[in-house]
């Protein structure tokens, strides 16, 4: 069974925040909402295990470690 890698695994995750919060940055919540689902649909449909991605959902979920 396949697991979720939960290892870093950015090439440049500096980058890839700039990139994030530009593209939130001046939208309203709403649109911003809408970008994140699209993204999250997006990013689901290319791991497409569904395995996977119930790990992903489950540990989502979990509160994070600092509100434990």
């Amino acid at each position: 069974m396949s697991r979720l890698n939960l290892a870093p695994n950015f090439s440049d995750p500096d980058a890839f925040y700039a990139a994030l919060t530009a593209l939130h940055r001046e939208r309203s919540d709403e649109e911003s909402e809408r970008i994140n689902a699209r993204l999250i649909l997006l990013l689901a449909n290319h791991v497409g295990n569904q395995a996977v991605l119930e790990e992903a959902l489950h540990i989502a979920a979990a509160p994070a470690p600092q509100e434990r």
